[in-house]
């Protein structure tokens, strides 16, 4: 045992939880203007740990299934997916914790 098991969780978001929801911000205040054939980046930040709490990546925030079908996705699913990035991060923030 590392420790890490027992080491609690920090309260707050996580910077990286942070960049992530500032970005999905960005990208639905500029989904209007964005062209249909825009590249809609992946949220993956290369931290790919499912949470048991959420069923979320801990690095960005998808589910398995929102993860696995990415490739697959339109661009208007891609920033569907952000949208609900956006709101679980938001959530988690109005908690006080990360989850």
């Amino acid at each position: 045992m590392c420790g890490s098991e027992v080491t609690p969780k920090p309260s707050g978001l996580s910077a990286s939880a942070v960049s992530l929801l500032e970005f999905a911000q960005r990208l639905a205040s500029g989904a209007a203007q964005a062209l249909p054939t825009q590249v809609v980046p992946s949220p993956c930040i290369s931290v790919c740990h499912m949470s048991s709490d959420t069923g979320w990546c801990e690095g960005c925030w998808r589910s398995l299934d929102e993860i696995g079908l990415w490739g697959q996705t339109d661009n208007e699913g891609k920033r569907a997916v952000w949208s609900r990035i956006a709101q679980r991060i938001t959530a988690q923030a109005g908690e006080g914790s990360l989850g």
